[in-house]
């Protein structure tokens, strides 16, 4: 696995964050709202990160980061496209740049133009601070997410309850993936910078183990993989069977595991998995959760066997062939 050192692409990570925040809440105020906020998020794509269709009217648009063009291509379903470099700029030329041509396609949008989740809120529009865009980094960046996002797809595959996509949040910049029990929580005391209230508590209206993967921040300056329960039931920080290098981080409250410990591990994927599963098992029964319910179906066993042909099963087929 490629190496994601924090503080080399700190200032192009800082760049993309605000970028992603803006095509984010582009089809956050044209999407219906889904519970937790899912209309709005994007997705690994095999060229970048995407927000797939977006409803305007009669009609649907998408908005992709393309890493290996180094474009933000804009198209629309009644033939419509225009294709903006990605290079360093500052946050309020960016802006302007995607609200041309959105206006020229004649798509409507009205948002907050203020980042969320972010200390410095300062609005899009008049954030003209020269920004670095390095190309090789954020290409980095988006390569070393395609490998997780196949992990964090077949670790929601296998659970029958509710869960959300894998899919990337532009507030938090983090790819993300989530299991609930089916009951709800208590009320979450919110309390996030800069994101409305009840925003956070319709996000944990109910009890979740969530996972995901982010590059760092300043209080944790390290790309890791985490997971955390809400409401964390007692006990949750006593998992036993963690990877290697694993840990619960006490102010965080959450379980972390290093990337840079997977990128070293002879089995990247498998450690991935082991840690996702461990810290959902210890939230699962230390909650009560159902599992029976959420996790066993003898129909989807074998619907997975006669048709999920899994990357290495192709492989030794072909070793058989040979």
């Amino acid at each position: 696995m490629l190496e994601l050192d924090y503080a080399s692409w700190k200032n192009t990570y800082e760049t993309m964050h605000r970028w992603v925040q803006i095509v984010g809440k582009v089809r956050l105020c044209k999407d219906p709202w889904l519970n937790h906020s899912w209309h709005s998020t994007l997705y690994v794509t095999p060229r970048g990160l995407g927000t797939s269709a977006i409803n305007d009217g009669d009609r649907c648009f998408s908005i992709d980061f393309d890493f290996i063009d180094q474009k933000l291509k804009i198209v629309t379903s009644d033939g419509r496209g225009e294709e903006l470099d990605l290079l360093s700029e500052s946050v309020a030329s960016f802006y302007g740049r995607v609200m041309d041509v959105l206006d020229r396609f004649g798509i409507e949008v009205g948002f907050d133009p203020k980042p969320n989740e972010l200390a410095d809120a300062t609005p899009f529009p008049e954030d003209d601070r020269p920004r670095v865009y390095d190309r090789d980094q954020a290409r980095r960046f988006w390569q070393v997410l395609v490998p997780i996002n196949n992990v964090f797809k077949e670790f929601r595959s296998e659970f029958l309850g509710k869960a959300s996509p894998v899919h990337f949040f532009w507030g938090s910049f983090d790819l993300a993936v989530s299991r609930f029990s089916g009951r709800v929580a208590p009320q979450h005391p919110a309390g996030y910078p800069n994101i409305p209230e009840v925003v956070v508590r319709e996000a944990y209206s109910h009890e979740v183990s969530s996972a995901g993967f982010w590059p760092g921040n300043e209080m944790y300056p390290h790309a890791a993989f985490y997971s955390y329960a809400y409401p964390e039931p007692h006990g949750f920080a006593k998992a036993t069977d963690l990877p290697k290098g694993a840990f619960f981080h006490p102010d965080l409250k959450e379980y972390i595991l290093p990337y840079e410990e997977v990128r070293h591990a002879r089995e990247p994927s498998r450690m991935i998995k082991q840690f996702l599963e461990e810290t959902y098992s210890v939230a699962a029964d230390l909650g009560h959760w159902d599992r029976d319910v959420l996790e066993r179906s003898p129909y989807l066993d074998v619907c997975r066997r006669m048709f999920h042909k899994p990357h290495g099963d192709i492989e030794r087929r072909r070793d058989r062939l040979i």
